[in-house]
């Protein structure tokens, strides 16, 4: 499923504007301005120096701690001081997820084309299996819902297996969960439409709801509910089109994802058991709808939007080419299109694939498995977004499918890094409450709140989820990969690993499980491998120095 924390109801934010003078860690900032350039350190303490204004949250996740007290990957800097007047060469990026939009003015000159193919022909020029595969391949057709896998995975029936009766469980509960989500939803619209009549107006801001005076008792009640969902939400909540995409998805759930008796596949036309079934699928890179390519489109944005170019935000990387691999439905992804769909990006010369998507069950894991070591042989980075449940990922009821290791502990490849989120107040809570974490299977942490990026039909949104973090942490390795690219993918990880700077000592970590009391942080150690978050900055300069040795 999109590794996308859409939902602003389940996770209404702090406002924007809390104010951090929170204890960091204890390393300090370098005191000294050398000409050597320096390490960036998370300083002792780190104090806000106004609210962030609109064009700061834009490319909040390109700013530095140091400079601008948020814990943005510091690419600005990395441009301003390292890049200028250099010149890396082309990489390509693959995005699997559920689509591209290739025609999106923001991502122009930045998409991958087939050098071996003649468009439109209707010929595998390159025999590749593909026909006219001129930007990548769409393996879902004409398909756009989904299943979740545990859904089909009771829908085939009782094997006996502990999987079976874990899916069961699991099904039961999000079955139940979604029918109380409907109700809220339809409850939050409800109020919505009493708003809007009462203000006459599509949407709103709170300033709008302090104008409302009416005494009548059901005005007044939808007033004092939307005050408290605007207020906790922050200022880049639109409710009309945010509390409609809510309705959608709960809807979504029942209507496709948890729905038995809906067939999804059927349209793709293959055989979705068989690996060795590789004919289907089409070149149609966005699918049957743009608009269903929002969450892909999003990805592509955050890594290579153009930059500076005055619209919407920019990319982390400026010489990157997008090739796109539409893989992931509205529901849960197919092992088998996930594992096929690395193999083409590694063939096509991807050097950096992300994956911002993830399961709880993956039945044919071996096939993708052994996707991943092909890509580890012909060196491709595979950025992993860690999932959105708040859950500790190291408990093996919590896995996060695809992950590099068999038993959940040692690792059977060296080229996927596991991307956790962050918000932009640099403090206990700089951990996103959605994020998944785990000090094993979590590697680093990179900006995935609040992330203003390229969206269908030349649209942009703020979007949340490990699932924009992954795609920062990708711009970081592409720009790695283009400037230095005699480092290996392992080396790389390595880098972006090493060269992060470190989270406060102490966080909190997954959802509240009192949201009335205070939540309770712990040390940083537990939160993954390294403690620390994605900076543009430093592994340059780190990257510098290992391509010296």
């Amino acid at each position: 499923i999109h590794i996308r924390y859409m939902s602003h109801m389940k996770h209404l934010k702090l406002s924007a504007f809390a104010l951090i003078v929170l204890a960091g860690c204890t390393t300090t900032i370098q005191a000294q301005e050398s000409a050597r350039k320096e390490f960036i350190k998370a300083p002792l303490a780190v104090v806000k120096k106004a609210p962030v204004s609109e064009n700061e949250l834009k490319r909040w996740s390109h700013l530095d701690l140091i400079k601008d007290s948020i814990p943005g990957m510091s690419v600005d800097r990395a441009y301003a001081e390292l890049l200028q007047g250099k010149t890396g060469k082309k990489v390509i990026v693959g995005i699997v997820d559920s689509g591209v939009d290739i025609e999106h003015e923001d991502l122009k000159g930045m998409i991958w084309t087939n050098p071996k193919e003649i468009p439109g022909n209707g010929i595998d020029d390159d025999k590749n299996g593909f026909i006219d595969d001129v930007n990548g391949w769409n393996f879902l057709g004409n398909a756009v819902h989904e299943n979740l896998e545990l859904t089909r995975v009771v829908k085939k029936g009782d094997d006996g297996s502990p999987e079976y009766k874990e899916a069961l469980a699991q099904y039961t509960k999000k079955y139940e969960d979604a029918l109380r989500d409907k109700q809220q939803s339809d409850f939050l619209l409800e109020v919505h439409k009493t708003i809007q009549k009462e203000l006459n107006k599509t949407t709103y801001k709170i300033e709008d709801l302090n104008t409302i005076t009416s005494t009548d008792p059901k005005v007044a009640q939808s007033k004092e509910i939307m005050t408290q969902i605007l207020t906790n939400a922050g200022p880049t909540f639109d409710p009309d089109s945010e509390l409609k995409e809510y309705s959608k998805q709960v809807y979504g759930q029942l209507n496709y994802n948890l729905n038995k008796e809906f067939d999804g596949r059927k349209v793709v036309g293959d055989n979705p058991e068989d690996i060795k079934n590789t004919r289907y699928g089409n070149n149609i890179v966005f699918g049957p709808d743009k608009e269903e390519a929002l969450h892909g489109t999003h990805v592509a944005g955050i890594i290579a939007q153009v930059r500076g170019n005055n619209l919407g935000g920019d990319g982390v990387s400026n010489n990157v080419e997008i090739l796109t691999v539409r893989a992931v439905p509205d529901g849960d992804e197919y092992d088998k299109d996930i594992a096929l769909g690395i193999r083409y990006a590694v063939d096509n010369g991807a050097k950096v694939i992300n994956g911002s998507f993830g399961k709880s069950f993956s039945p044919h894991k071996k096939w993708v498995y052994d996707a991943i070591k092909y890509a580890a042989k012909k060196d491709v980075l595979i950025v992993h977004a860690a999932g959105n449940d708040g859950y500790n990922i190291d408990e093996t009821k919590n896995i996060n499918y695809p992950n590099d290791s068999e038993d959940n502990v040692k690792e059977f490849a060296d080229n996927v890094i596991t991307i956790g989120a962050l918000n932009k107040e640099y403090g206990e809570t700089v951990v996103a409450g959605f994020s998944n974490f785990g000090k094993i299977n979590v590697d680093v942490f990179a900006p995935g709140e609040e992330i203003y990026a390229t969206v269908p039909n030349n649209k942009y949104k703020y979007l949340q989820g490990t699932s924009m973090a992954a795609p920062n942490a990708a711009g970081v390795a592409a720009l790695i990969r283009s400037y230095y690219p005699k480092l290996k993918a392992a080396q790389v990880k390595q880098i972006l690993m090493d060269s992060g700077v470190a989270l406060p000592s102490m966080v909190v970590l997954g959802t509240n499980p009192n949201p009335e009391e205070k939540p309770v942080a712990v040390s940083s150690t537990e939160s993954s491998r390294t403690a620390k978050m994605v900076n543009a900055y430093n592994a340059l300069l780190m990257a510098e120095k290992m391509s010296k040795k």
